[in-house]
């Protein structure tokens, strides 16, 4: 049976990957992202490349309300949603207090309450069908607090533990849950992030069409969780834990910031 994802923040990057990836397996897409002109054109590549059905929602998700208003244009839609992958998110470089705190706000509203909002709606469509599959898109900023990115790293240690959470929550329903947790990878999100010019933005990382593999394929084998680089997971599980905190936090800071 052919199975359809749900991919929000479709439009560029690991999202618009993921909704080719998903279309070359022979699967359906619903995307959904701000610019309709991108869904549109990425809607055209996918119908004539691979045969698919591909419906494009185009809202702001990080409006308020706006996980409900998609929810509810899907059901409109009479489409069954088989994989929600929750890609949609944004950063943003600068300490807190010199930050405008509607900005974080609005990042908190995208990265974590939209998303808990569609697991909570789409969850329990998927546990009344008898089975689906979560993909949630975390970072490697969850393990650890991210000076010059306070509300984005705490966004992402938000979003691991409760993919983790759910997925237990879920065992023997049918649904699993996946946290993907990547390093860097050069997409838009640098410049939305205003991250350009630093350490962080420098490092090569995998392309997102490498990394929106890795997390689907470990979405599909119901893992709780998938770092994309196996040398950047031992820096995380066995060196960064057994340093000071202090050192952490000053190596993180150092990363973000410009002309150093």
């Amino acid at each position: 049976m052919t199975k359809t994802a749900l991919v929000t923040g479709a439009s560029s990057g690991i999202g618009r990957e993921f909704a080719r990836y998903h279309a070359s397996k022979g699967g359906n897409v619903i995307i959904t992202a701000r610019r309709v002109e991108q869904l549109e054109a990425l809607k055209s590549e996918l119908e004539a490349a691979h045969g698919v059905t591909v419906t494009v929602i185009a809202l702001d998700l990080g409006a308020p309300g706006g996980a409900a208003k998609l929810h509810e244009a899907v059901k409109a839609t009479g489409i069954r949603v088989d994989y929600l992958i929750n890609n949609a998110g944004f950063g943003g470089r600068g300490a807190f207090l010199e930050r405008e705190l509607s900005e974080d706000l609005d990042m908190i509203r995208l990265n974590v309450e939209a998303l808990v909002s569609l697991c909570h709606m789409f969850g329990n469509d998927m546990v009344a069908a008898g089975g689906g599959k979560i993909l949630n898109v975390s970072s490697t900023a969850s393990y650890m607090p991210g000076p010059l990115q306070a509300t984005y790293f705490a966004t992402k240690a938000y979003v691991s533990n409760f993919s983790q959470a759910l997925a237990e929550e879920l065992r023997g329903k049918g649904v699993t849950v996946t946290a993907l947790e990547p390093g860097y990878v050069p997409t838009e999100f640098a410049a939305r992030a205003d991250l350009e010019g630093t350490k962080l933005a420098s490092q090569k990382g995998m392309t997102p069409a490498d990394v929106a593999k890795i997390g689907y394929d470990a979405m599909e084998a119901g893992k709780l969780y998938v770092i994309n680089e196996k040398s950047l997971a031992f820096t995380l599980k066995w060196v960064l834990p057994f340093l000071p905190r202090r050192m952490n936090l000053n190596m993180v800071r150092k990363m973000q910031e410009k002309g150093v």
